[in-house]
Protein backbone atom coordinates (compact mmCIF):
# COMPACT_ATOMS: atom_id res chain seq x y z
CA UNK A 1 0.00 0.00 0.00
CA UNK A 2 2.80 2.19 0.66
CA UNK A 3 4.85 1.75 -2.81
CA UNK A 4 0.79 2.17 -4.28
CA UNK A 5 0.42 5.82 -2.45
CA UNK A 6 4.74 6.72 -3.25
CA UNK A 7 3.94 5.93 -6.61
CA UNK A 8 0.31 8.02 -7.21
CA UNK A 9 2.19 11.24 -5.29
CA UNK A 10 5.52 10.82 -7.77
CA UNK A 11 3.36 10.97 -10.57
CA UNK A 12 1.51 13.72 -9.37
CA UNK A 13 4.78 16.06 -7.99
CA UNK A 14 6.76 15.06 -11.35
CA UNK A 15 4.18 16.00 -13.62
CA UNK A 16 4.40 19.15 -12.42
CA UNK A 17 7.90 19.68 -12.08
CA UNK A 18 8.26 19.45 -8.53
CA UNK A 19 10.08 16.81 -6.50
CA UNK A 20 8.63 14.53 -4.18
CA UNK A 21 10.79 14.34 -1.11
CA UNK A 22 8.86 12.17 1.33
CA UNK A 23 6.32 9.79 1.85
CA UNK A 24 4.58 8.35 4.82
CA UNK A 25 1.89 5.82 5.42
CA UNK A 26 0.78 5.52 9.33
CA UNK A 27 -2.19 3.43 10.69
CA UNK A 28 -4.35 5.64 13.51
CA UNK A 29 -7.57 5.27 14.92
CA UNK A 30 -9.44 6.45 12.29
CA UNK A 31 -7.79 4.57 9.51
CA UNK A 32 -4.25 6.37 7.95
CA UNK A 33 -2.50 9.02 8.18
CA UNK A 34 -0.62 9.68 4.83
CA UNK A 35 1.80 12.39 4.79
CA UNK A 36 3.52 13.95 1.37
CA UNK A 37 6.49 16.00 1.53
CA UNK A 38 7.00 18.05 -1.87
CA UNK A 39 9.76 20.69 -3.27
CA UNK A 40 10.95 22.97 -5.91
CA UNK A 41 13.77 24.62 -6.26
CA UNK A 42 13.25 28.50 -5.33
CA UNK A 43 10.86 26.52 -2.77
CA UNK A 44 7.16 25.69 -3.23
CA UNK A 45 4.01 27.63 -2.37
CA UNK A 46 1.02 26.86 -0.63
CA UNK A 47 -1.21 26.84 -3.81
CA UNK A 48 1.04 24.62 -5.58
CA UNK A 49 0.88 22.26 -2.12
CA UNK A 50 -2.99 22.27 -2.56
CA UNK A 51 -3.03 21.17 -5.87
CA UNK A 52 -1.06 18.22 -5.55
CA UNK A 53 -3.21 17.53 -2.50
CA UNK A 54 -6.35 17.61 -4.58
CA UNK A 55 -5.09 16.12 -7.26
CA UNK A 56 -3.43 13.16 -5.08
CA UNK A 57 -6.70 12.67 -3.71
CA UNK A 58 -9.02 12.05 -6.71
CA UNK A 59 -6.58 9.31 -7.79
CA UNK A 60 -6.35 7.65 -5.06
CA UNK A 61 -10.13 7.50 -4.61
CA UNK A 62 -10.50 7.14 -8.15
CA UNK A 63 -7.89 3.94 -7.49
CA UNK A 64 -8.67 2.64 -3.95
CA UNK A 65 -4.98 1.38 -2.93
CA UNK A 66 -6.08 1.75 1.19
CA UNK A 67 -8.50 -0.31 2.58
CA UNK A 68 -9.71 1.93 4.86
CA UNK A 69 -10.61 5.85 5.34
CA UNK A 70 -7.23 7.99 5.25
CA UNK A 71 -5.92 11.52 5.81
CA UNK A 72 -4.50 13.34 3.52
CA UNK A 73 -1.33 16.28 4.49
CA UNK A 74 0.85 17.58 1.97
CA UNK A 75 3.44 19.92 2.91
CA UNK A 76 7.20 21.35 2.02
CA UNK A 77 9.88 19.88 3.90
CA UNK A 78 10.94 22.60 5.63
CA UNK A 79 13.61 24.31 6.02
CA UNK A 80 15.16 21.70 8.35
CA UNK A 81 14.78 18.87 6.01
CA UNK A 82 16.03 15.60 6.64
CA UNK A 83 18.58 14.58 4.39
CA UNK A 84 18.07 10.83 2.66
CA UNK A 85 19.42 9.83 -0.32
CA UNK A 86 22.63 10.63 -1.91
CA UNK A 87 21.02 13.18 -4.39
CA UNK A 88 19.73 14.64 -0.92
CA UNK A 89 23.15 15.12 0.50
CA UNK A 90 24.74 16.71 -2.83
CA UNK A 91 22.24 19.23 -2.97
CA UNK A 92 23.10 20.03 0.77
CA UNK A 93 26.94 20.77 0.00
CA UNK A 94 27.72 23.91 1.66
CA UNK A 95 24.99 24.04 3.80
CA UNK A 96 25.13 23.24 7.79
CA UNK A 97 23.83 19.72 8.41
CA UNK A 98 23.46 17.43 11.77
CA UNK A 99 24.49 14.25 11.35
CA UNK A 100 24.14 10.89 13.59
CA UNK A 101 25.61 7.47 12.71
CA UNK A 102 24.78 3.71 13.73
CA UNK A 103 27.95 2.91 14.82
CA UNK A 104 31.09 4.72 16.24
CA UNK A 105 33.20 6.63 13.54
CA UNK A 106 36.14 8.73 14.23
CA UNK A 107 35.22 8.02 17.95
CA UNK A 108 31.56 9.95 18.10
CA UNK A 109 28.52 9.69 16.68
CA UNK A 110 27.04 12.88 16.12
CA UNK A 111 28.20 15.55 14.28
CA UNK A 112 26.71 19.24 13.40
CA UNK A 113 28.71 21.70 10.75
CA UNK A 114 29.21 22.31 7.16
CA UNK A 115 28.43 19.48 4.55
CA UNK A 116 31.80 20.48 2.49
CA UNK A 117 31.74 17.44 -0.14
CA UNK A 118 29.93 13.96 -1.03
CA UNK A 119 32.10 12.07 -2.42
CA UNK A 120 32.56 8.34 -3.20
CA UNK A 121 30.13 7.07 -0.65
CA UNK A 122 31.32 9.64 2.03
CA UNK A 123 30.33 12.45 3.42
CA UNK A 124 32.89 15.19 4.86
CA UNK A 125 31.36 17.74 6.90
CA UNK A 126 33.79 20.71 8.48
CA UNK A 127 33.08 21.20 12.32
CA UNK A 128 33.02 24.93 12.36
CA UNK A 129 32.70 25.28 16.23
CA UNK A 130 35.63 22.93 16.56
CA UNK A 131 38.36 24.59 14.99
CA UNK A 132 37.08 23.56 11.34
CA UNK A 133 38.66 20.13 11.61
CA UNK A 134 37.10 17.83 8.93
CA UNK A 135 34.85 14.51 9.73
CA UNK A 136 34.61 11.99 6.69
CA UNK A 137 31.53 9.97 7.81
CA UNK A 138 30.62 6.85 5.44
CA UNK A 139 27.08 7.36 3.57
CA UNK A 140 26.04 3.51 4.45
CA UNK A 141 26.65 4.70 8.42
CA UNK A 142 24.56 7.67 8.63
CA UNK A 143 21.17 6.73 10.45
CA UNK A 144 20.06 10.31 10.14
CA UNK A 145 21.07 13.75 8.58
CA UNK A 146 19.16 16.66 8.19
CA UNK A 147 19.80 20.62 7.06
CA UNK A 148 19.92 22.65 10.45
CA UNK A 149 18.41 26.37 10.40
CA UNK A 150 20.47 29.13 9.13
CA UNK A 151 19.84 32.86 10.65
Amino acid sequence: MGEQVRAVALRVTEGRGYELTDVEVKRDRSGYLIRIFADKDGGIGLDELQVVSEEVSAILDAEDPIPASYTLEVSSPGLDRPLRTEKDYRKAVGKLVKLSSYDVVEGRRHWTGRLTAFDEGVVSVTLEKEGGSVARIPFDKIAHGRLEVEF
